[in-house]
């Protein structure tokens, strides 16, 4: 760490340097429904075919394809029905000539079988609903049958010994369902951080408490908690530390057990903003401003737990605005390094404003953006309104970040802008 200093540094530098210090954390072994989201820690091997033998693709009728030849609705050719089958059962003897297996999809195809006819290209839904006139012992068949028609062939999916998840990929649905496909209960996966969450300021309330005068609701605390389990950690809230040195000094060592620590306020430069000031007791802390809004005010450093470990501390300013923005520029790439996960950047469309945007300070602004794409096919961003750093709701509007650079003063209507997408959910 270097000395503390109130420098003021670019976006791309502050990342750079807090991702510096993150690594990957510990494989641990979870449920393969739990690790949803989580990165594999090794490949996934199959022990086995999938399928594990060739089956129906539909129900129908097990044939000889040989058999069907030139069979059409003007002159149907008749097989004998020897049995029905289901899925999860085995026809034990062989499909002979002129014989057919009334089959179900997904059971095994008989032996001497090479095709199925499905249902509709027989007579069976002429012959009514019952079933006794579905299960005839014969069936008739309108249209003739190439080998292999509608026929799953044993390891066509998935061969034993195919690598069938790599390690390194992050477990979506797709992924779960494969591994159960193979039977496997738990995977190897690497550790979801432990993000320890305090609110500092004698003016912040718990929500649930009673509202004094001159008192707000601890949002913060909130907002942030959900970005951190949205992006794959595990928040823990540690509530509210007053503006004391030895509360504050007592309440960041309970979170040391954590991953990571995350205060939001207390890191300006007020009278009562006495976050730093532990900091720089308690830690090897590097202070900071970073070139942006919201979010100027901003501190990173670590902790020496117990044990000779060094937790990570990320110091978010206080307006709720400035709190998640900055958490979402650094503390959610954070998060993904130590998942195992190289995929934080998120992905950044050009779309032309549809509002006059100013940008006066030489900072790097983000403001908050709905993007729709247009009846030209483009796409467009719209102000969620008020851009104030105090506006929580403009958060709750967006789904991007519009991007104005320190070196440009603005952007006006029809401008194309660079917008960060928040939530590609919610783009009309």
């Amino acid at each position: 760490m270097t000395t503390p200093g109130e420098a003021m540094i670019s976006v791309d530098e502050a990342r750079e340097r807090i991702l510096a210090f993150f690594g990957r954390l510990p494989a641990e072994r979870r449920p393969v429904l739990e690790a949803l989201g989580q990165v594999l820690a090794e490949d996934v091997v199959a022990p086995f075919d999938i399928p594990p033998l060739d089956n129906t693709a539909m129900d129908g009728y097990a044939v000889r394809a040989a058999d069907t030849a030139g069979a059409s609705a003007a002159a149907p050719v008749a097989l004998s029905v020897i049995a029905n089958l289901a899925a999860g059962y085995v026809f034990e003897h062989e499909v002979g000539p002129g014989q057919a297996v009334r089959i179900m999809t997904g059971a095994p195809i008989p032996q001497g079988a090479d095709a199925v006819v499905p249902f509709e290209e027989t007579d069976e839904p002429l012959r009514g609903v019952g079933e006794a006139a579905a299960k005839g012992s014969s069936v008739r068949v309108f249209k003739a049958a190439m080998p292999a028609a509608n026929v799953r062939f044993r390891g066509e999916d998935v061969g034993m010994g195919q690598v069938v998840v790599p390690g390194g990929r992050v477990l979506r649905p797709a992924e779960v369902g494969v591994l159960a496909s193979l039977g496997v209960v738990e995977v190897p996966v690497y550790r979801r951080p432990v993000v320890a969450i305090l609110s500092t300021g004698d003016e912040i309330a718990e929500p649930g408490t009673p509202l004094s005068p001159g008192h707000i609701y601890d949002s913060n605390a909130y907002s942030v908690a959900a970005q951190v389990k949205k992006f794959g950690g595990i928040p823990r809230l540690l509530g509210i530390a007053r503006d004391t040195v030895e509360e504050m000094t007592a309440r960041i060592r309970e979170g040391l057990v954590a991953d990571m620590l995350v205060t939001s306020a207390g890191v300006s430069r007020g009278d009562f903003d006495v976050v730093k000031d532990v900091l720089a007791r308690e830690g090897a802390i590097d202070f900071w401003t970073v070139r942006m809004r919201p979010g100027k005010p901003l501190a990173f450093g670590a902790f020496e737990a117990p044990g000779g470990r060094k937790v990570p501390h990320l110091g978010l300013p206080g307006n709720p605005v400035s709190s998640m923005v900055s958490f979402e520029l650094f503390g959610r790439p954070a998060i993904f390094k130590m998942l195992g996960r190289s995929d934080w950047e998120r992905p950044v469309v050009r779309a032309i404003t549809r509002d006059a945007v100013g940008n006066a300070d030489g900072r790097r602004f983000f403001a908050r953006c709905i993007v729709s794409r247009g009846d030209d096919g483009r796409w467009y961003a719209s102000l969620t309104g008020a851009q104030g750093s105090g506006m929580l709701t403009s958060m709750s509007a967006a789904n991007g970040l519009a991007i104005i650079p320190e070196d440009v003063p603005g952007a006006q209507p029809g401008d194309e802008v660079e917008v960060l997408m928040l939530d590609w959910e919610h783009a009309p």
